[in-house]
């Protein structure tokens, strides 16, 4: 019988547990916006929320640390496109105070943790199985 090394899922990452709950608010939040703005700021929204998470995910899995950093670069471009839509969002009057600050919240903590694994990437201490 063969003895396989375990494997692990990018679920496992808390950058990405964040994130996805980050997103999943996104989506509650978004349904209240104006129908004019469902191809607009809804759209643009959700779809870079989206992107966090799925450019998380996609590293994860990249073998070399310099590949594994320029997906999370690219995730951290699209956590600060959505901190740009959570104010314009506020802004426009789409979501209430209650609302901006479960997002800014989100985000923040989003944005800790990724930096964070960044780091570790990039020291080498994060590669596919830092959270062992």
């Amino acid at each position: 019988m063969y003895n396989y090394p375990q494997t692990y899922s990018f679920e496992r990452i808390i950058a990405w547990q964040k994130t996805h709950s980050f997103v999943l608010y996104v989506y509650e939040v978004t349904k209240l916006f104006p129908s004019d703005e469902r191809f607009g700021l809804t759209s643009q929204f959700r779809r870079a929320a989206i992107s966090i998470e799925a450019n998380i995910a996609e590293g994860y899995k990249r073998l070399g640390q310099q590949d594994k950093l320029r997906f999370m670069n690219i995730a951290q471009g699209s956590l600060e496109e959505c901190r740009d839509y959570i104010i314009l969002s506020r802004d426009l009057r789409y979501i209430g105070m209650e609302q901006y600050k479960q997002l800014h919240t989100k985000i923040e903590e989003a944005s800790k943790l990724l930096n964070a694994y960044c780091y570790g990437i990039a020291n080498n201490h994060a590669m596919n199985d830092l959270d062992k």
